[in-house]
Order: structure tokens, then sequence, then C-alpha cells
């Protein structure tokens, strides 16, 4: 039986990133997980990400991006090349972009990789990344991970389009802190795409139970107030550990869930 050729790394890059037009990168995210490993190298990759976040200045992020950007330009200039005659009737491909066809017909092949089928799945979701610094190197975390008064956590975010949001935490006391926005009385103009780690880390109290991150998002600008009141609502109720906030359906909500250890 043979196999469909893996995602190259390079796709799984931009997939990562969520460097592709919205279409393009749904088709090419639903041939990813359909591979045998592609879940699992999707989340290694987004894990390096978040952890690259953490340990390095945001210059040095920025620089290492600008020269990864030119690597990838360069890579697709010389394959739009290498296979020009292949794209007759289509635009050459810039800035190392893969030229996806999404339609009622399957896309033209680049080099020996295989058509992408057109997929209709579900948009990307907005989520969080959380990992737990470390003196080695920073700890990427797991939904429900077991954590510690005195850890360290980093949080980032993946927008996957939406255009504002909030991050905030709920703990085990019925304490409510907000993260994102640092000030004002508005929501945060979220980064277009890829992971977006927050100025700062926090350091766990020793509030019993839980911390529980909530990530709420919205395509227009909102009150920071609505979503404080529906999260301290949610913070005396028994279930906070496990209930979504109380908020309207024009909000996309995410969490994240930290078992506190107990002493």
């Amino acid at each position: 039986m043979s196999f469909p050729p893996r995602t190259p790394h390079w796709l799984l890059e931009r997939i990562a990133l969520g460097e592709l037009p919205s279409e393009e990168l749904a088709v090419a995210r639903a041939r990813l997980l359909a591979e045998p490993d592609g879940a699992a190298r999707l989340a290694a990759l987004e894990a390096d990400t978040a952890a690259t976040l953490a340990r390095l200045p945001p210059g040095e992020v920025a620089r290492q991006v600008a020269s990864r950007a030119r690597v990838h330009r360069v890579e697709g200039e010389a394959r739009a090349r290498r296979f020009r005659p292949v794209f007759a009737l289509v635009p050459a491909l810039t800035a190392a972009a893969l030229v996806l066809l999404v339609g009622p017909r399957v896309s033209a092949p680049v080099g020996d990789e295989a058509p992408l089928e057109e997929t209709r799945v579900k948009g990307l979701e907005p989520r969080l990344v959380v990992h737990r610094q470390r003196a080695e190197a920073p700890e990427v975390l797991v939904d429900g991970a077991r954590v510690a008064e005195g850890d360290v956590v980093q949080v980032a975010y993946v927008a996957a389009g939406r255009a504002q949001g909030l991050i905030l935490s709920v703990d085990g006391r019925g304490t409510v802190t907000l993260h994102a926005p640092e000030s004002g009385d508005t929501s945060v103009r979220l980064g277009a795409s890829g992971t977006h780690a927050l100025p700062g880390a926090y350091a766990l109290d020793d509030a019993p139970g839980f911390e529980r991150f909530f990530f709420v998002t919205a395509e227009a600008p909102f009150t920071v107030d609505e979503v404080l009141t529906a999260a301290r609502s949610l913070a005396a109720h028994p279930e906070a550990r496990t209930s979504p906030l109380p908020l309207p359906s024009r909000y996309t909500q995410a969490s994240f869930l930290l078992e506190k250890s107990s002493p």
C-alpha cells in the first residue's frame, strides 16, 4: 500500500503560524491531521515555538523570524523556477507561498507533493499555549497539568484570525486576575497569526485546587468589565473548574486548566 507524501516541514511551519489564506490553511491543516503523525508534528512545532518565545527576547525572535522568512523566500523562488513548466497557467510563486487551488478541483502538484483535496473543515479555533519555566528549558504543559505554588508559567495565545481578545484567570479561591490587557477598559487587538506570548510570566500563588486561564475573543472590540463580571460570577460557582464563562454567543472562549498539587 502506498501512502501520500508527508506534509513538508516548510509547509508545516506555515500551518502552525497561520501564514496561509484561511481556505488554503483549512485544507492544508486537514491534510496534515489526516497523516499518521500529523497531529504530533504540529503539536511539537507549536510547543517549540512557545518555548522559543519564552526563552528569547522579542528583538531576537523578530530577528530569527526575519531570517527564516528570507530562507523561505529563497527556497520558494528556487522551487518556482524549477517547476515553472508545471504552472504555465498559474502566477509565479512569491515569498515561498504554497500555491493551493481551493475549489471543486484539486490543486496542481508541486514537485513530488501530492495534490491537496478539497476538504470542508471547521476553521481553526483560538487557543492558549502554556508552559512552565524550568532552569534547563521551558516545559510545555497540557490542559489539566499538575502545578504547584511558586511555579512560574508563561501564557501565549493563538488568535486563529480573531481580531480582539482578553485573557484572565480564575483560581480555586475564587479570585479573578486580568492578564491582558494590562490596563484600559477594552479588549486588545490580537496578533493576526502564529503564537503570541504575553509580556510577562505569572507566578502561581497558594490558592488551592486549580488555576484556570480563559482566552475570550470577538470580531469587534468589547469591554473588559463585561467579561470580568462573567468571570466573577463563574468564580463563585462550584463548577468553576469546568464550566464556561456565562457570556453571549458573540464571544468565543477557550480555557486552559492547571490542577494545583496539595502541599
